[in-house]
C-alpha cells in the first residue's frame, strides 16, 4: 500500500482522505500494527486506483503480511479474478472479517504450519476458516487439504473447496477427507450464502451493520 501510495505521490493523510479513513488508520496499517477488513480493503483499492485483487496481491506479493498477524480466514487461490469475485461476494454480504490471500499450496501450508516467510506466526493463531482452491501450483488443493485435516492442530479448522469443477468423484473425495463443503466458482453472494447455514458460521463471520463506518 506504500508503495502505491508513493507511486501516486500522496500523503498518508491524503489517501486517508480519499479513502474515507482515519489517518492513524492509514498510519498503522502501513506500520504492520493493523488488520485490514474487506471493507477497508476496498475503499482503499478505489483511493489507490487499483482493484482489491491488485493490491492485495501486491501486499502478499511485494512487503508480505505482519508475519504475526491474526488473521480469521485463510483464501488459497491463484486465479486473481477469482479471488476479487469471492471478495466482492464477501462485501455484497457485509463480512468483514480480516482475510489473507496466497496463491499456491505451499504458501497455504507454510501460513498454516508457520513455516517459511510466515515462520513467526503462532500455531495458536490458525484461522477461523480456509476457503481452498483445488487447482493450485506446486502443492494441490486436495494435498493441502488432506495435511490439514491430518494434523492435530489445524484439523478442527472448517475447509471450504473452491473449485470450477462439478467432478462428483473429487468433490467426493474432498468430504472423504474432511471438507466442510464446496462451492463452484465463480463465487457469488447466492453460492456463498448457500455454504453458509450448512457450516455454522456465524460465529466466524463477523457482518458488520450497513451504518456502520471503519
Amino acid at each position: 500500500m506504500r508503495k502505491r501510495r508513493h507511486g501516486l505521490d500522496i500523503s498518508q493523510a491524503a489517501l486517508a482522505e480519499r479513502a474515507g479513513l482515519h489517518q492513524t488508520y492509514i498510519a498503522e496499517i502501513e506500520s504492520g500494527g493493523r488488520n485490514l477488513t474487506l471493507k477497508s480493503v476496498d475503499k482503499l483499492a478505489r483511493a489507490l486506483q487499483v482493484s482489491t485483487a491488485a493490491l492485495l496481491a501486491a501486499a502478499n506479493e511485494l512487503e508480505g503480511p505482519p508475519s504475526g498477524a491474526y488473521v480469521d480466514i485463510l483464501m488459497v487461490e491463484d486465479n486473481r479474478e477469482d479471488v476479487e469475485l469471492t471478495l466482492s461476494a464477501f462485501r455484497q454480504a457485509r463480512i468483514t472479517n480480516s482475510m489473507q490471500v496466497v496463491h499456491d499450496g505451499k504458501e497455504a501450508l507454510d501460513f498454516l504450519f508457520c513455516t517459511g516467510r510466515f515462520a513467526r506466526r503462532k500455531m495458536e493463531d490458525r484461522p477461523q476458516l480456509v476457503l481452498l482452491d483445488l487447482n493450485l501450483p506446486n502443492i494441490s488443493g486436495i494435498e493441502v487439504l488432506r495435511r490439514i485435516k491430518l494434523d492435530a492442530r489445524t484439523r478442527s479448522i472448517p475447509v471450504v473447496v473452491l473449485t470450477a469443477s462439478r467432478d462428483v468423484e473429487q468433490l467426493s473425495e474432498c468430504l472423504r477427507l474432511g471438507a466442510s463443503a464446496s462451492i463452484v466458482k465463480p463465487v457469488d453472494l447466492e453460492t456463498l450464502g448457500a455454504a453458509t447455514p450448512r457450516l455454522h458460521l456465524d460465529w466466524a463471520l463477523l457482518k458488520q451493520p450497513q451504518s456502520a463506518r471503519i
